[in-house]
């Protein structure tokens, strides 16, 4: 069941997680969500990066309203923090994260997406949180991932009206990181992984697990926190020999 629902693949320590449900724009079911956390619990020892993906010509279409069952209160906040507990791995899991966007990233497809560290869109990226229309609120930790990137305010009129954004005003907003062309958000985001995979791993472990943590204390709270993460990283034996290389490599123009 899970097999039809995702698939995975790996290549060179980068581990590839499609969302394989097209015919349903990828909308999210609790048959798919148990599926992604299952392919999350799977990755492979020794991946440096993970590649999110949707088959075909949607990202993720949201929460799938057919198979929306009414739940007692309780219920649905278990549901909800189901959800947290899911994107909670990708966020937090310790590993970059790069998702390639196409079509639809809506509602819960939104608070996936936002749940990864690298994102790029093609141009027929749209996005929306569509909540307020179906007489709901988002429950896929959206009030916090969602509304730090774009802001409190402007997620909250994005709800109420259910306005739609383009690829180039979620580039704007900071939705997505790289603007690529049509079909190419797979190519640009194995790029990226690549790149990203040839960073230090506990530099790269340090990036993911901290900053978003950091992000959520105090400044000075924050501030101490940094100092020990730099402590931890700094220290390691990769870091003399890339610093050789890097002063090794004086006058030679920044390293990409």
């Amino acid at each position: 069941m899970s097999e039809r629902l995702v698939r995975t693949s790996t290549e060179d320590h980068i581990y590839t997680v499609t969302l394989a449900r097209p015919e349903k724009r990828n909308a999210i079911s609790d048959r798919l969500l148990e599926a992604l956390e299952q392919a999350l619990i799977a990755t492979p020892v020794g991946t440096r990066a993970i590649i999110l993906a949707g088959d075909g010509e949607h990202f993720c279409a949201g929460l799938d309203l057919s198979e929306h069952q009414h739940r007692e209160p309780f219920g649905v906040m278990l549901h909800s923090r189901g959800w947290h507990r899911i994107f909670d791995r990708l966020q937090n899991g310790g590993i970059p994260v790069v998702s390639a966007l196409q079509g639809a990233v809506i509602g819960g497809g939104l608070e996936l997406a936002m749940s990864t560290h690298v994102r790029v869109a093609e141009p027929d990226t749209i996005y929306q949180l569509p909540e307020g229309r179906h007489g709901i609120f988002v429950g896929g930790g959206g009030s916090v991932r969602v509304a730090r990137i774009i802001g409190a305010g402007r997620m909250c009129e994005m709800m109420l009206t259910g306005r739609i954004l383009d690829a180039e005003d979620g580039q704007r907003l900071g939705l997505s990181h790289y603007l690529v062309g049509a079909g190419e958000s797979l190519a640009k985001a194995q790029q990226l992984a690549r790149r990203i995979a040839e960073n230090a791993p506990m530099a790269n472990w340090a990036m993911v697990s901290a900053i978003s943590r950091i992000d959520n204390m105090a400044s000075e709270d924050g501030l101490f926190v940094e100092s020990l993460t730099a402590a931890l990283t700094q220290t390691s034996p990769e870091v003399a020999e890339r610093i050789g290389h890097f002063l090794n490599r004086k006058g030679k123009g920044p390293q990409q």
